[in-house]
């Protein structure tokens, strides 16, 4: 069955003005089903794969809703880790683009309370929020959620699994006045069902398999390496296939620290990101991979998840990572929206080599040997 275009589901002007902006013509698998039954004010549980869209399935819904002589919040979109709450701003404000009076408001711990409050009392219809800083602002009444219309608890796994499970309970037995929920997530755990179980009634179930079709588009290459030579190797493939934007994985930060230090001494545009790093200069380096002024961002797995950016040429493992979960994130970085991308894996030892091998059978994908 194919997917509908964007221009077949009843949407504004406005929106379809938004997306064809951004170059979207047709939805995707998890976009079809989820859409239309958020605009019929459904609750909706909703498992789909990384990279499948669930950022327009239900941010489209949202900004079709927005009543814009209310100002109160109407629609709350919780995310697991600031750098995602982030791109789920900057992705809803794009939706938003051609609406003129849709204030948006992103909360998140490690930036400054009071900046947050000052947005906050400049009428944000929708607020997209990491848990722990939102009940902060809900323990100092600075943000009333007495005229929420939609919740959105975006990749409830993770938040759960990062032990935020009584954080968002504790706000959704906030959300009263709620008329839908959106649960999406990439895989549906115990924790998941139950906030479903508790929070939803009777939700249009959307499950997105991992069939070819829905797979992102990535050639995945392993390549053996002695420790010292894989900078030297890195840069060659960049030079070699004409790369512009690169995204490289290291399992510790201070090795992420020291790649850097080398491709900047090779004079390559590049920084690095870790959970060590303060939220703000986290924030700058994204913002300059985004705009192309880095053409490689080197990151750790604490921040994978968060990093969201278009048009990224190619991944590289520096090192294998330690799960084989971790592996499906960082390659899920490429390959978005129906794009091609490629994937590279430095292989030095022999257990890099029986983890890349567990990995394959794990993913049921082709890891091809690049010499």
């Amino acid at each position: 069955m194919t997917n509908p275009r964007f221009d077949e589901l009843n949407l504004s002007p406005a929106v379809l003005k938004a997306l064809k902006y951004r170059g979207f013509e047709k939805t995707t698998p998890v976009q079809a089903e989820a859409i239309p039954a958020l605009m019929e004010w459904r609750d909706v549980i909703a498992k789909a794969p990384t990279g499948t869209g669930k950022t327009f399935a239900f941010g489209i819904p949202i900004i079709e809703h927005i009543d814009l002589s209310d100002d109160r919040v109407q629609a709350l979109i919780l995310a697991p880790t600031r750098e995602l709450a982030l791109q789920i701003t900057d992705e809803m404000r794009a939706l938003a683009k051609y609406i003129h009076n849709i204030k948006m408001s992103c909360l998140y711990g490690g930036q400054n309370i009071g900046n947050q409050i000052n947005q906050l009392k400049k009428y944000p219809k929708v607020v997209i929020a990491t848990p722990g800083r939102l009940l902060d602002h809900l323990n100092r009444r600075t943000i009333k959620l007495n005229g929420l219309r939609t919740v959105i608890l975006d990749e409830a796994d993770r938040m759960l699994d990062m032990g935020f499970y009584k954080d968002v309970t504790r706000i959704l037995d906030r959300t009263g006045s709620r008329r839908n929920m959106g649960l999406f997530s990439a895989t549906m755990s115990r924790e998941v069902m139950d906030i479903g179980w508790i929070y939803q009634r009777d939700p249009v179930e959307v499950t997105v398999a991992e069939i070819e079709e829905n797979l992102p588009d990535i050639q995945q290459f392993s390549l053996k390496a002695d420790e010292r030579d894989k900078t030297d190797m890195i840069g060659d493939i960049i030079e070699e296939e004409g790369y512009e934007k690169v995204l490289i994985f290291c399992n510790t930060k201070r090795k992420a620290e020291r790649l850097t230090e080398w491709l900047k001494a090779k004079n390559y545009l590049v920084d690095c990101i870790h959970g060590d790093i303060r939220q703000a200069v986290r924030e700058k380096v994204m913002q300059a991979f985004r705009d192309g002024r880095l053409h490689i961002l080197v990151a750790t797995d604490v921040v994978a998840r968060g990093i969201d950016v278009e048009d990224i040429d190619a991944v590289f493992n520096y090192d294998i990572p330690e799960e084989t979960e971790r592996y499906v994130h960082r390659i899920g970085r490429t390959g978005r929206a129906k794009k091609s991308g490629v994937t590279y894996s430095f292989v030095t030892t022999i257990a890099d080599s029986v983890r890349l091998d567990q990995i394959a059978r794990w993913t049921r994908t082709r890891i091809k040997r690049k010499d």
